[in-house]
């Protein structure tokens, strides 16, 4: 029986910077079949070795329908984080998972998406984003809401330069403080969305980001019309082993790492405040 425990090694292809902070890995498996086989769905998550170091998890930055390499956002925070920054192209790590759930895809089809980040945030919906994109015909109107708290930490640059000259998709960009260069707009992301006003008719709304901006958006948008049953978002920052074993993550009946990290808000109301 194979450890489950047990990464599989992945070489360090890219490393690309963007934001003082944050910098997105792409890594390559070095058995060939593995990486060839190797797939999973928006939302879920790997668990990143640094050997001798630590692992940690992340999400997978790309989705499933572009899976020529895996792809991480991770910003530098503490020990295991700190290490994986200092890595260069060709550097080896370990990759274990897929674990966890997706986004609901089936669900939403014929459906308006409303995603609205903060911050990191973007990281753990860029994959459902991409994924919609690539989907396209699946889906009613497509919708981005994204802030960080100023122009230095936004990230994804080029892809928000991709998504704001497609007609596939209306992006909204925002940070709390602006600068000369700024050109879009400047408040806090729950008071955007009430300037946008989405209509909540079939919509389902995607959220992720702090937890200060993930209250205030779950108001603003319950104001708005919307529904617990249309509103999807994540829980990720306790998790560490994926397979419901080391109890970090248990939330009252729940393993975030085996029945999540998506939920739809429903599942979430009735759990303490300060999940």
């Amino acid at each position: 029986m194979s450890n489950i425990y047990s990464p599989n090694i992945a070489r360090v292809m890219e490393v690309r910077d963007e934001t003082p902070d944050v910098r997105s890995f792409r890594f390559e498996f070095i058995d060939p079949e593995i990486h060839k086989n190797f797939t999973w769905k928006a939302g879920q998550f790997l668990i990143l070795s640094v050997f001798g170091v630590g692992e940690a998890v992340f999400t997978f930055a790309n989705p499933q329908t572009r899976k020529q390499f895996v792809e991480c956002s991770i910003r530098k925070v503490g020990l295991v984080t700190e290490a994986i920054h200092e890595l260069e192209v060709g550097d080896t790590v370990g990759i274990r998972g897929p674990y966890g759930n997706w986004f609901p895809f089936e669900e939403f089809k014929g459906r308006n998406l409303l995603f609205v980040a903060g911050g990191i945030g973007l990281a753990a919906l860029r994959s459902p984003i991409e994924y919609s994109l690539d989907t396209r015909e699946d889906y009613g109107k497509i919708t981005i809401l994204y802030g960080a708290r100023s122009p230095l930490d936004i990230c994804y640059k080029d892809k928000l330069t991709e998504w704001q000259n497609s007609d596939s998709v209306e992006l909204v960009l925002t940070v709390d403080r602006g600068n000369d260069e700024w050109k879009h707009r400047v408040g806090l992301i729950p008071n955007i969305l009430k300037e946008m006003n989405p209509d909540a008719e079939n919509t389902i709304a995607i959220i992720c980001g702090p937890p200060i901006m993930i209250k205030f958006t779950l108001k603003a948008l319950a104001d708005m019309g919307f529904t617990d049953n249309q509103i999807v978002t994540t829980l990720e920052m306790k998790m560490k082993c994926g397979l419901g074993k080391c109890g970090r993550c248990n939330i009252e009946n729940i393993f975030v790492c085996k029945d999540g990290p998506v939920f739809y808000y429903t599942q979430l109301k009735n759990l303490p405040e300060e999940y």
